[in-house]
């Protein structure tokens, strides 16, 4: 990721540049938006106090946009008695037959605004009619800490750019094309080339190398300290208490857009035009059983509106599946995302990072020995066809070939020497699955070592003979034998979150190469337009409208 001395902004200069235009041509105070983002980071680093940050701009924020609600710590309380503003007082400036109307509005929010159709601003006539927010007052959280803490593991070495992530969300949130809520990117930087003639001549990681290009997913990394968050006048922008994800109230959202200002990671977007799926046409809004139930869109805190696509003059951005988190969407749902259950090689794993059995959990502490049981598990034998083919005193090449032969099973040396490094790696860590949602890796793990039981009822895989057969002597030491064999599979990734030093606290942890800070994006394995994606909104939009600088990294 690119900065620039100057910036403040990880992104660098021209993000930071291109940020400061589109607040020009916005109605709301665009010197007050960057001020404030740019102390959200402050705050987030540890040089600013929450206390000290809201008051600072207290009267400013008041005098903008009516009203102060932004959470604070020690200075909610205080800040709760003095705004007397609410979010239907605020959005009563724009209605009736006043000077200005939201239409009039509207026409202030971007130079073209007017040439590309947006007219009447949406949220009044869009989704669920009248805020219940305004009726109920600002959103309360509570103090009490959760345990769930939803987040994901991506290993961008088992990412093939294929894009199916991004397809996936697009149709389950119903965004327009061109609003990508994730992106899929290939890069190249100072050390890592991009792909020539389809070769990467970079050699690390083969074995989980799918694709010849260096690869970076990024979603929303809902931070525990979401900077995006303490710039919101409106509570639109929120993290939910109960399971820590970040999301966007679109009946109280302004669209100020000084959430996407303070995002680090660049991933907020600004709904300019009416979207192409009507209200009463978002997948899942109604459940078929009954009709009155809303599945998708609404529901938490008054039933607010949080979910799918964003109402015209709106921000958006990913919401990791909170209506699937809540089990809108069936029980079966719970733990899982779009993008993770699309994706074929199994690079994303999404659950709850708090706990230590779930699958982002597993992937992040135990990466090799995760990465071998995703990638054996399918065609590891059970142990019922193993007791059907093996017998007592036969050696590991005859149990081997006994059990190759069969119809409905493969085997090989080298399946049986991973499964076997797996089993004793597994030996001193958790490896019940539990009553969690997600833990799929600590469930395929259970099924290998049921077959590594199963066959040592037969064969010693632990004698000299079988060791040396199975590739498990390079060291006396059974464990480190077993490590050294999971590497030589698996290989031995490096883990890190994106722009650690922010002090954001992201829940999204990648494996595998991190670019270098003149990272920049190529061109990837699959082009956006081949799967019906576009890599920018504007392409779509009749007059291109600003907010995008292009900084993908």
């Amino acid at each position: 990721m690119s900065t620039d001395d100057e910036s403040f902004h990880p992104l660098g200069e021209e993000w930071e540049d291109e940020l400061e235009t589109m607040l020009d041509d916005t109605e709301y105070d665009s010197e007050l938006g960057m001020e404030m983002a740019q102390d959200a980071m402050r705050v987030t680093k540890g040089e600013l106090s929450e206390a000290e940050f809201h008051d600072r701009y207290h009267e400013e924020v008041m005098e903008e946009f009516g009203e102060d609600e932004r959470p604070t710590k020690e200075a909610y309380e205080a800040a709760q008695e003095e705004a007397k503003g609410t979010v239907s007082n605020m959005l009563s400036r724009f209605d009736g037959d006043g000077e200005e109307t939201r239409r009039e509005t509207m026409k202030k929010m971007g130079v073209g605004a007017a040439a590309v159709g947006m007219g009447a601003f949406g949220t009044a006539a869009d989704g669920p009619g009248q805020s219940l927010a305004a009726e109920e007052g600002p959103r309360q959280e509570t103090t009490e800490e959760s345990d769930t803490q939803w987040g994901m593991t991506i290993d961008l070495d088992r990412c093939d750019g294929c894009l199916s992530c991004m397809t996936a969300c697009s149709q389950e949130n119903d965004v327009d094309k061109g609003v990508n809520w994730m992106y899929v990117m290939a890069w190249e930087d100072e050390n890592h080339s991009g792909a020539s003639d389809g070769e990467n001549t970079d050699t690390s990681s083969q074995f989980n190398r799918l694709s010849d290009y260096n690869m970076l997913v990024r979603p929303c990394q809902h931070c525990t300290d979401a900077p995006c968050e303490k710039v919101c006048p409106t509570t639109a922008r929120h993290t939910r208490d109960k399971d820590g994800l970040v999301l966007t109230d679109y009946d109280v959202c302004i669209g100020c857009r000084y959430c996407q200002v303070a995002c680090p990671y660049g991933v907020n977007y600004f709904q300019w035009d009416d979207p192409d799926v009507a209200y009463e046409d978002i997948d899942g809004l109604e459940d078929p059983e009954d009709p009155d139930e809303i599945t998708h869109a609404e529901y938490e805190h008054g039933e607010r509106w949080v979910d799918s696509r964003a109402p015209r003059g709106v921000m958006s951005k990913c919401t990791m599946c909170p209506s699937m988190q809540d089990g809108k969407q069936g029980d079966d749902k719970i733990g899982t995302t779009a993008c993770e259950t699309a994706c074929p090689p199994d690079a994303i794993q999404f659950g709850n990072v708090k706990d230590e059995r779930s699958d982002p959990s597993q992937h992040r502490e135990y990466p090799t020995k995760s990465r071998a049981v995703i990638d054996i598990n399918a065609d590891v034998p059970s142990a019922d066809v193993v007791d059907e083919n093996v017998s007592d005193g036969d050696s590991l090449e005859d149990a081997i070939e006994a059990i190759d032969s069969t119809e409905n099973a493969e085997l090989d040396e080298t399946m049986v020497s991973v499964a076997k490094a797996i089993e004793i790696q597994s030996r001193d860590a958790e490896t019940e699955p539990g009553d969690e949602e997600n833990n799929s890796i600590l469930e395929q793990q259970q099924a290998v070592l049921e077959f590594v039981t199963a066959l040592e009822e037969y064969v010693d895989l632990e004698s000299e003979s079988a060791r040396e057969t199975l590739d498990l002597d390079q060291v006396d030491d059974l464990e480190s034998a077993a490590q050294i064999r999971l590497e030589q599979y698996a290989g031995d990734p490096s883990s890190f979150q994106l722009l650690e030093d922010i002090g954001t606290n992201p829940n999204i942890t990648y494996l595998g190469t991190q670019p270098g800070p003149e990272a920049h994006q190529v061109e990837g394995p699959t082009k956006y337009e081949d799967v019906d994606l576009l890599d920018k909104r504007q392409e779509y939009l009749d007059n291109e409208t600003v907010g995008d600088a292009g900084v993908r990294l």
